[in-house]
């Protein structure tokens, strides 16, 4: 049976695409890439339709990360649809668990929750900041914790 992730941040420009695509890379240097589908989406929907960040590519480039998927906002049916649907922070749970209906199935989880030191598990959304630097952070961020949820999840302690 496929297991399904959905990362999710505010506006699925920076984090979620990067998050999207460092789980990604880790299933698949993992070898089971056909046991499981990965996706992201945003919280609000102003940028649906639109690349990530020049910033977030470019960080993915720099890490030989392709991508080509374009934001777009959660759905109702997303919380039935998928297993694990990981915020990068507080305020992303906090909408999550808002708009998770009743019956979802989905396990929301927030990303640096696992494998990252508690003074650092929140993924600092990077938009407003000048430069690559708080990409490259997230990025780094994204590396552990996909790589500690993967392990958890294989040995099925999640």
């Amino acid at each position: 049976m496929v297991k399904k992730i959905l990362m999710v941040c505010l506006g699925n420009i920076c984090r979620s695409p990067i998050a999207e695509a460092v789980m990604i890379e880790t299933i698949e240097k993992a070898g089971t890439s056909a046991e499981w589908k990965v996706d992201s989406a945003a919280i609000g929907d102003w940028h649906r339709g639109n690349p990530p960040d020049h910033r977030a590519l470019s960080t993915m480039t720099k890490h030989n990360i392709k991508y080509n998927n374009k934001a777009r906002q959660i759905k109702k049916q997303d919380f039935h649809d998928f297993d694990y649907i990981f915020g990068m922070d507080e305020e992303n749970m906090s909408d999550l668990r808002s708009l998770a209906p009743p019956s979802s199935k989905a396990k929301l989880l927030m990303l640096g929750d696992f494998g990252l030191d508690k003074g650092d598990r929140i993924i600092v959304d990077p938009y407003y900041q000048r430069g690559d630097a708080g990409f490259e952070k997230a990025y780094q961020q994204c590396v552990v914790a996909c790589a500690a949820f993967y392990e958890q999840a294989v040995a099925g302690k999640i």
